[in-house]
């Protein structure tokens, strides 16, 4: 299926396989006012699209609103994000807890993100990953993203927890999520996140490829850093418990 040159509210993808939408524009007000969302779907193409929204811009969720079952497949390029609240990219929070969904495959590339003002710490992160419900998140690319000032945020949030507003459960685990060529411009933002929930809900293999803070490049070996200081400091990003291989370099 394919949807060409709409200009819409919220449009979610729900329990749908093999969907295109191309030239479309999300533009909302409401609170809750979601922009491009996915649902329990799979092979699900966003290009050249374009969100302002006053929540999420785009999500990817599994169980949720009717919808059940897995996501997998999900791409995003060529593509400008604006959101008032909540996550320009918002990922996992929703699925069947009683069964445990899997929301996989999903790639975001040659994105602008226009910025973020929320005060809620918990719902920061232009990308963001929050994997609740008995969720496993795995195999997530951020590729060629650039993210203007935030106001009031964080660049990401990758983390397992446990929203008692939104879920019944934990999330299982996040796997294997790659963040490349991020760009940041603008004054320090609040503090990143990547965060385990216990020893057997990790956040396993985080890797970071040519990211830049204000033009600086950051890896594990740059010149200037004390060998004691974590890479992360320079986000700067909390890197907490419960987290295996995460790493920096050049691309």
């Amino acid at each position: 299926m394919l949807i060409d040159g709409l200009t819409v509210n919220t449009c979610p993808v729900g329990a749908s396989d093999g969907v295109t939408l191309r030239n479309v524009k999300s533009i909302s007000h409401p609170a809750w006012g979601d922009g491009l969302n996915v649902f329990a779907s799979q092979n699900v193409l966003y290009d050249r699209v374009f969100c302002r929204n006053s929540d999420d811009c785009t999500t990817a969720y599994a169980s949720r609103k009717g919808f059940f079952g897995n996501c997998r497949n999900v791409t995003m390029r060529n593509a400008t994000l604006w959101a008032d609240v909540a996550h320009p990219i918002f990922i996992g929070i929703h699925g069947n807890a009683e069964r445990g969904d899997t929301i996989e495959n999903l790639h975001y590339e040659n994105i602008d993100i226009l910025g973020q003002a929320e005060p809620q710490v918990d719902y920061q992160g232009c990308l963001a990953i929050n994997c609740g419900d008995n969720n496993l998140v795995r195999n997530v690319t951020f590729d060629n993203i650039r993210i203007e000032q935030i106001e009031q945020g964080s660049i990401l949030q990758v983390k397992v927890g446990y929203n008692q507003k939104y879920c019944t459960a934990p999330g299982r685990g996040v796997e294997n999520v790659t963040f490349r060529n991020i760009r940041y411009k603008g004054h320090q933002p609040y503090l990143s996140i990547v965060n385990g929930y216990s020893e057997e809900r990790k956040v396993k293999g985080v890797t970071f490829e040519g990211i830049k803070i204000n033009g600086r490049l950051l890896h594990d070996k740059m010149e200037g850093k004390p060998a004691w200081y974590a890479t992360a400091d320079y986000i700067p990003m909390y890197v907490g418990n419960h987290v295996e291989n995460i790493g920096f370099s050049i691309p």
